[in-house]
């Protein structure tokens, strides 16, 4: 059994925010699923999924994909025994928790649940 249920958000860095959310929403046509560009993010929906787009300005942000699973906590000790390494402790989100990880090749990974909502 898996302990990963579902994509949840791709996230990519972006140098200018605005020119992007232009690229984005009006050139790609993406509907804005949020807007929190005093934070330096903004979500984009594809389609009906749950999962988006977010774009972030945040500093040393690298191409990241995160899943969602039933419970952070448990799954990052599960993973933890199996030998991955954790890039910080779970910490707080919006909708739960949240922990992210790289795989061998050094792409970003992450975890989230939404410990938080009524979403599983």
């Amino acid at each position: 059994m898996s302990l990963i249920l579902d994509y949840d958000n791709f996230f990519l860095p972006v140098e200018n925010l605005e020119n992007a959310k232009e690229f984005y929403g009006n050139l790609l046509g993406l509907e804005t699923k949020f807007d929190f560009s005093d934070k330096g993010m903004t979500a984009f929906k594809i389609g009906d999924n749950e999962p988006a787009i977010i774009l972030s300005t945040i500093q040393h942000t690298k191409p990241t994909i995160w899943f969602t699973v039933a419970d952070v906590k448990t799954t990052y000790e599960r993973l933890k025994e199996k030998g991955i390494v954790f890039l910080s402790e779970p910490f707080e989100i919006m909708t739960g928790l949240a922990v992210e990880f790289n795989d061998p090749s050094g792409n970003k990974l992450g975890i989230t649940d939404y410990s938080k909502s009524n979403k599983v």
